[in-house]
């Protein structure tokens, strides 16, 4: 069952490269998972863009922890 949470992920052609984006603005979820892998705190992430909300890095976190969940098949 998909996350309520994952609504604020939005796909648009034409917006960013086609690329997932938090609520259709012009802020990948990339370029917030890379801002965390800097080591950048909610807190720090927040302040730097104002127009995003708590809901929308759990969202983040939560669609990158699903895109990775996937049945590996290896060569025998």
């Amino acid at each position: 069952m998909a996350s309520e949470r994952l609504s604020r992920i939005t796909i648009e052609p034409g917006k960013c490269g086609g690329q997932p984006c938090i609520r259709g603005q012009r802020i990948r979820v990339t370029d917030v998972l890379e801002l965390m892998s800097a080591g950048a705190s909610f807190d720090e992430i927040l302040e730097d863009y104002p127009f995003l909300e708590r809901e929308d890095l759990l969202a983040v976190l939560e669609y990158a922890a699903r895109q990775t969940d996937h049945i590996v098949l290896r060569a025998s």
